[in-house]
């Protein structure tokens, strides 16, 4: 069974590519990295248990029962708190890229605190906990809750994934990333971060390679994930999604993995348009930890990884909804988008 831990939050998109200043509505759902993750491996028929702090009203309640519809387990989600974040998404499209705005400051899970939440209890039966970097950026109360939950996954044998997931937006309560994570990843045995999270987090940038935007390699980052983990020893494997940015609707995308001493690298998929990129680097996580828990062989994890997440880019809202067998097809060669009848 795995376990994540965070916010999951209110979205609000306008319809289509739509600016936010000249909508006249917009669509409703809810997402969140660590959630994002936890529907993704749901889906691919593993058991899953989401963690967080929602209001108890009727916001709060729908969410839950929006979790549920998707197999995500919401038994250990605490009740408290008078909002849900929200966030609020404009879809870019060609040169104009897309762009998010929070409104989470005071929701439930920013104002959470130690002892809320029964760590030994929910990690009874399971075998892997993930959070990611958009926890502890959120407030010194979710930091520290997060890491009160790494100190007990660690207690009790699970493995601890984490994705770097660096966000600027929301490191404003006192300490900085640089400060804050060191000691949440050393904990930690897996972590998955893009091109950029490493040097923004840690300072570590790829050796002797000149990497410009929409030209990213897989040999470029090999120094990068040896580098995560001569400083961090816990990690025995470091995963970086690389994208190729040309435009909003045209990316590339791949991703390589530092596994046990040796370095893997997956195909690289050429995607146009992107319905909806949000949640593209959770998909991955969410892959890879299913390719870690499932397939003996590490180059089929991160293969079943690259393409779950280049799927995920055809799927609007943040969860992706697309099966084990659709992943397969994909890693098995076939991207020609054809009907299934």
């Amino acid at each position: 069974m795995l376990v994540t831990f965070g916010e999951i939050m209110l979205r609000l998109a306008t319809p289509g590519f739509q600016r936010l200043r000249q909508a006249t509505r917009l669509e409703v759902t809810f997402g969140g990295g660590e959630a994002n993750v936890a529907a993704s491996v749901a889906n691919y028929g593993l058991p899953v248990e989401y963690v967080t702090r929602l209001p108890a009203n009727d916001l709060g309640r729908a969410c839950m029962a929006f979790l549920r519809s998707y197999g995500v387990g919401t038994r250990h989600i605490a009740t408290g708190g008078n909002r849900i974040g929200i966030y609020f998404l404009e879809t870019g499209a060609a040169q104009r890229g897309s762009q998010v705005i929070y409104d989470r400051a005071g929701s439930a899970l920013a104002e959470i605190q130690t002892g809320m939440i029964d760590w030994p209890t929910v990690f009874e039966g399971a075998q892997w906990f993930h959070w990611t970097g958009i926890t502890p950026a959120i407030s010194e109360g979710a930091a520290a809750v997060c890491l009160e939950a790494v100190q007990a996954a660690r207690a009790a044998g699970l493995t601890v994934s984490c994705d770097l997931n660096y966000r600027a937006k929301l490191w404003k309560w006192g300490r900085s990333a640089s400060e804050v994570m060191p000691e949440l990843v050393a904990l930690s045995h897996v972590a998955v971060g893009n091109e950029e999270d490493a040097e923004k987090v840690f300072g570590i940038k790829p050796e002797g390679v000149d990497v410009k935007a929409g030209k990213v390699a897989a040999k470029a980052y090999e120094s990068v994930a040896r580098q995560i983990q001569e400083r961090f020893p816990s990690l025995n494997t470091v995963a970086i999604t690389l994208r190729g940015s040309l435009s909003a609707s045209h990316n590339t995308w791949s991703g390589m993995m530092r596994h046990e001493g040796r370095v893997y690298t997956a195909p690289t998929y050429d995607i146009v348009p992107i319905v909806d990129r949000v949640g593209g680097g959770d998909s991955f996580v969410g892959g890879l930890i299913y390719g870690l828990s499932t397939f003996p062989d590490p180059q089929r994890a991160l293969e079943f990884a690259v393409a779950a997440s280049c799927l995920k880019h055809s799927v609007p809202g943040d969860f992706n909804l697309v099966t084990v067998a659709e992943v397969e097809k994909l890693m098995g060669g076939d991207a020609s988008g054809r009907v299934s009848r």
